[in-house]
C-alpha cells in the first residue's frame, strides 16, 4: 500500500508546497512513509491512510524549514511560495489537494527531458515508486553514495526547471508519455536480465516496473502502447521461473520447461495483447509482446510459428533502425531460411559501430555457427561472447557453451 500511496502523496505535496521544494517534499515523504511502516502495524490502519502520509510529511517538511537557519535561502523561498494557513499543517481530510491524484503528473516530471535516462529512472523509482536509495543502489549495483548524488542531481534539475506539476497537452504530451514508458521498459529490462553483477535477474526491479506500468494503464486506460508494454512485461516476466536452473544458472528460452511459466500472467498477457491489438494501427511495445504472444502460444520450442514471428520483427524494424531488433530478426531469419542466411545478415550488423564486439552479436553468431557444424569458429564466438559481458550467469553459460562446441569440434575431428 506504501508505494501505491506514495506517488500520491507526494504529488499532493508538490502542489502545496511548489515544485521549487521537490527535493525537501520529496525528503519529507520519505520520512512519513518510515514512520507509517513504524507505526501502522502497532495503531492500525487509519481512516485515511493518504490524508495521514500527508499531513505527517507536511508537518516534517515545515519544521525542516523552521529548524534549519543554515537553510534560511529556502526557508525564505518555502514560507513565501506556501499560504500561512499551510503552515499549520491541517489535517489532510480537509484538504482537496490530498484528494486528487498527481501519479500521471508526477511520472512526467520524474520523466523531464532534461535528465539523463539514468537520472531518470532513479527519481521515478525513488519519487514514484517509492524505493529507497539503499534498494535503487542494490538493484543497479553502484555505491549508495553515488546513487544519492544522482538521485539529488536530478531533483536539482527538476527544481530548476520551468516544468509544473500539471499534465502536458498535445504534441508534447505524446512525447512525453513515450518517455516515461521508456523509462519503464528500461527498468523492467535491467530486472529481467541484470547487466552486472552475480545474478541473472533482480526481480524487484521487474516487480516495480510492472506495477507502475499497471498504474499508467489504469490512468490511461485507452492508450494503446502502454497497454502493450504491460502485455510485454507480463509474458516476459512469465518466463522468471523457467529462466535459470537450479544453481543459478542460464536457461535458454528453447530449452525452457514451459510448465513453469507462470500462467496466471501469461494468460492474462494474451489477453490484453488480444484485446489492444484490433484498436488500430499498432506501436513497437504492442508488436513486441505480439512476439511474446507467438512464443507463449507455442506448446514448445519446435512448435514455435516462426514465419510469423519473422514477419512481426520486419513489421518491428519500420519504426525506426534499432541493431537489437536486427539481432533478434537474424535469429528469426535463420530460423525461417537457414543459419547461412542469419549469418548473412549478422555481417552487415556488425557493420553497426554500435554492436561491433557486443557480446548478444557474438553469442548469435556462435549460435549459427554452430547450427552450421562450425564448431571450431562458433567456440571462439561463444568465448568472445563470454569476455565480454558483464553478468555472471551470462558469462559463465557463454563459457559452458564454447566448452561444449570445442568437445564438438573434437569428436568430430
Amino acid at each position: 500500500m506504501l508505494r501505491e500511496l506514495a506517488p500520491q502523496v507526494l504529488g499532493a505535496l508538490v502542489r502545496r508546497h511548489g515544485r521549487g521544494a521537490f527535493d525537501a517534499c520529496e525528503d519529507a515523504l520519505q520520512e512519513a512513509l518510515l514512520a507509517a511502516a513504524t507505526r501502522w502495524p502497532q495503531t492500525g490502519l487509519p481512516d485515511n491512510p493518504r490524508g495521514w502520509l500527508v499531513t505527517v510529511a507536511s508537518r516534517r517538511l515545515v519544521d525542516e524549514v523552521r529548524s534549519e537557519s543554515a537553510r534560511r535561502r529556502r526557508e525564505d523561498a518555502l514560507a513565501l511560495a506556501t499560504p500561512q494557513a499551510a503552515l499549520l499543517a491541517p489535517a489532510a481530510d480537509a484538504d482537496p489537494v490530498a484528494d486528487r491524484d498527481d501519479s500521471l503528473a508526477l511520472l512526467f516530471l520524474c520523466c523531464h527531458r532534461d535528465l539523463s535516462p539514468a537520472s531518470r529512472i532513479a527519481l521515478t523509482l525513488r519519487a514514484v515508486g517509492g524505493l529507497s536509495t539503499a534498494q535503487i543502489a542494490a538493484a543497479f549495483l553502484v555505491p549508495e553514495a553515488t546513487m544519492a548524488q544522482r538521485i539529488s542531481r536530478a531533483k536539482q534539475t527538476v527544481k530548476a526547471s520551468a516544468a509544473a506539476l500539471t499534465l502536458p497537452q498535445g504534441a508534447e504530451r505524446a512525447e512525453r508519455l513515450t518517455e516515461v514508458r521508456h523509462v519503464l521498459y528500461l527498468v523492467f529490462n535491467e530486472g529481467y536480465t541484470a547487466t552486472g553483477g552475480p545474478d541473472l535477474t533482480a526481480p524487484e526491479l521487474s516487480a516495480e516496473a510492472i506495477r507502475l506500468t499497471r498504474m499508467l494503464h489504469g490512468l490511461l486506460p485507452g492508450d494503446a502502447e502502454t497497454a502493450g508494454l504491460l502485455a510485454l512485461m507480463l509474458l516476459t516476466d512469465a518466463r522468471r521461473p523457467a529462466r535459470t536452473g537450479p544453481h543459478g544458472e542460464l536457461v535458454p528460452l528453447a530449452e525452457q520447461d514451459r510448465g513453469r511459466w507462470n500462467r496466471a500472467l501469461t494468460a492474462e498477457g494474451l489477453d490484453l495483447i488480444a484485446r489492444t491489438l484490433p484498436r488500430g494501427e499498432p506501436g513497437p511495445y504492442q508488436v513486441q509482446a505480439a512476439i511474446a504472444a507467438v512464443h507463449t502460444e507455442a506448446e514448445d520450442a519446435g512448435a514455435t510459428d516462426w514465419p510469423q514471428i519473422l514477419a512481426l520483427y520486419e513489421l518491428l524494424e519500420r519504426f525506426g533502425p534499432n541493431p537489437m531488433v536486427t539481432l533478434n530478426r537474424a535469429v528469426a531469419v535463420s530460423a525461417v531460411h537457414g543459419p547461412a542466411a542469419g549469418l548473412d545478415l549478422l555481417a552487415r550488423l556488425e557493420q553497426d559501430k554500435r554492436m561491433a564486439g557486443h557480446h548478444r552479436l557474438l553469442a548469435t553468431r556462435g549460435h549459427l555457427l554452430e547450427l552450421l557444424g562450425r564448431h571450431p569458429a562458433a567456440a571462439d564466438a561463444f568465448r568472445a561472447a563470454a569476455r565480454r559481458t558483464a553478468g555472471a550467469p551470462e558469462r559463465r553459460h557463454l563459457t559452458e557453451r564454447a566448452r561444449r562446441a570445442e568437445n564438438r569440434a573434437g569428436g568430430a575431428g
